[in-house]
């Protein structure tokens, strides 16, 4: 850390308010994610995570991002297609995107 000019502040245990950043996202994974699955072991947890990371950067709608996703999405005119939906994260979620029919 200290070789990038960064410097490392440590948050207190069980501190929620000193890092809100970090809360929110373990919410999200948690509310989104895990309360709706059974995991079946480290490995399986690890392929769930990576699912939903996928989901979470690509396709998911963010507020602070006026609707997009962190990794931002072209916007599909109606004459690209029809409407169709995309399974992610073993069909917890979906991604919808405009196919030429």
């Amino acid at each position: 850390m200290k070789s990038l000019g960064i410097e490392e502040v440590k948050t207190a245990y069980h501190s929620l308010w000193q890092n809100p950043f970090v809360e929110r996202l373990i919410g999200s994974v948690r509310r989104e994610c895990l309360d709706h699955v059974i995991v079946l072991g480290e490995r399986h947890l690890n392929h769930i995570l990576r699912e939903y990371f996928d989901y979470y950067n690509n396709a998911r709608a963010h507020m602070s991002l006026d609707g997009n996703a962190p990794l931002p999405r072209e916007v599909e005119p109606p004459d690209r297609g029809s409407v169709i939906a995309l399974s992610q994260v073993g069909g917890l979620h979906h991604r919808y995107i405009r196919v030429a029919a």
